[in-house]
């Protein structure tokens, strides 16, 4: 029993590498893809999936319904048994029920077992989703945990822009049931890396009651708004541009090409955009308001929706790394839970707010799709209000990864650089011994060595 609890440390060759980091970050990308790819994948098998169980749209929507509301419910609950049990355990063994619950998925004989399956599948892509931004922040050096984050948030855009699409592909061409087979090669090669190139945890909090004294910090409690509102806006459009192109007469391909520029500008902003949050929601503000006056064609779509990925994609892994460097390592995999949890009910409200619009205007395409940029536009300006308030601990961007100053509470414990072993909590330490720009870095060589 303590074999299958014990996480395993990573080879010498491997660990002593310079970008052993970027191996950490990669491995943990194919989990970020592969959940939100799972997340939109299927609504496009939903008239196979009628055709193939006889079913109505109603009982086939719930195939989609019950991995997100699953995911959704357990995302905290997850990330705080990996805070107590590590983090690399709990990735593992997530790909692995990833994996087998996608093999059984394109094997179910029924509609009812298919739904049963699914919530199995969303009970891994928890176990990996709630892990994935503690472990970026564990395993990147301080200097590039920004552009770690980036790439993870980028990852994740581009597996919910292009679910739909490859969902489509593999419908017309293999069948539905491989939009979950080939979820089975992609795991298998996912869980092999991370036994070999994730560090260990360094740092357990023992315990499985989720802590949630993370959000009685302003930074915490502000981020997680923050998170909500940017998925808000930019899931949204995902469901948006496909009406508006269908009313055109346009095809499902011509679509899928305009609203590609999303997620691509997207994943553009969070790799190579570095900008303090409010800039880059300034993009998303000025794309959005033109997308609400401006005609619905092509040739307009195209360039605004790309910046509008820029935008939102610039501001997500700031957001992110504000949040991470304001917390303790132990306590790290609950709030990459809560986060992941505030992405979560974003994009269900990117839907609602969408199809709330709609049917507002009577399911008149033109002018739903009107009040839904409009929606989306408020929803960006008070994101927006948010990621300028006023801080009493605020970090530049550039130094995401240091502690805050002045210090406050919350901060981590003291790590010796010698013997590597707590010694006590900075709060507690008369002030000329405090040394706050070094604990951070000091945990993540430690994290490395792992």
């Amino acid at each position: 029993m303590n074999v299958l609890l014990r996480e395993r440390p990573r080879p010498d060759r491997i660990r002593d590498l310079p970008s052993a980091w970027r191996l950490a970050i990669l491995t943990v990308c194919f989990g970020a893809f592969m959940g939100q790819l799972d997340a939109s994948i299927t609504t496009l098998a939903y008239p196979a999936l009628r055709t193939g169980f006889h079913a109505s749209l109603a009982a086939v929507s719930w195939v989609s319904l019950s991995y997100l509301l699953t995911l959704t419910v357990l995302l905290v609950p997850t990330g705080r048994l990996s805070d107590a049990f590590g983090r690399k355990l709990f990735y593992v063994y997530g790909f692995g029920v990833f994996t087998a619950a996608s093999a059984a998925c394109a094997l179910a004989p029924s509609l009812d077992a298919l739904i049963a399956f699914r919530v199995v599948q969303a009970l891994g892509a928890a176990m990996l989703q709630a892990n994935s931004i503690a472990l970026i922040s564990n395993a990147a050096p301080r200097e590039k945990l920004r552009q770690a984050l980036g790439i993870q948030a980028a990852a994740q855009a581009l597996g919910l822009g292009l679910g739909p699409a490859v969902g489509g592909l593999l419908v017309d061409t293999l069948g539905w049931r491989w939009i979950f087979g080939v979820n089975v090669p992609v795991g298998v090669v996912a869980l092999v890396g991370g036994v070999f190139l994730l560090p260990c945890t360094r740092e357990r909090n023992p315990g499985i009651k989720p802590d949630l004294a993370p959000l009685r910090l302003h930074a915490v409690r502000w981020g997680l708004l923050g998170a909500a509102g940017g998925y808000l806006v930019l899931f949204g459009p995902l469901v948006l541009v496909p009406v508006i192109m269908a009313a055109r007469g346009a095809g499902a391909l011509s679509s899928g090409l305009v609203l590609t520029t999303l997620p691509v500008g997207f994943a553009l902003g969070a790799s190579f955009l570095k900008c303090r949050a409010g800039v880059g929601l300034g993009l998303a503000v000025a794309a959005l308001a033109g997308l609400l006056v401006l005609p619905f064609e092509p040739v307009v779509l195209v360039p605004l929706l790309g910046v509008l990925g820029l935008g939102l994609g610039a501001y997500a892994p700031a957001n992110n790394a504000q949040v991470m460097a304001a917390v303790a390592q132990k306590e790290s995999g609950v709030v990459s839970g809560l986060l992941n949890t505030a992405r979560s009910l974003g994009t269900s409200g990117g839907v609602y707010l969408v199809t709330s619009a709609i049917a507002l205007a009577n399911h008149s395409s033109g002018r739903g799709s009107r009040y839904a940029f409009a929606g989306l536009l408020i929803v960006c300006l008070l994101t927006l209000a948010v990621s300028v308030r006023p801080s009493p601990h605020a970090v530049p961007d550039e130094l995401v990864d240091k502690f805050p100053s002045p210090l406050g509470p919350q901060i981590g414990p003291l790590v010796r650089g010698d013997d590597q072993q707590r010694v006590g909590d900075l709060r507690q330490l008369p002030r000329q011994k405090r040394q706050p720009r070094e604990v951070g870095q000091v945990e993540r060589e430690a994290a490395h060595s792992q």
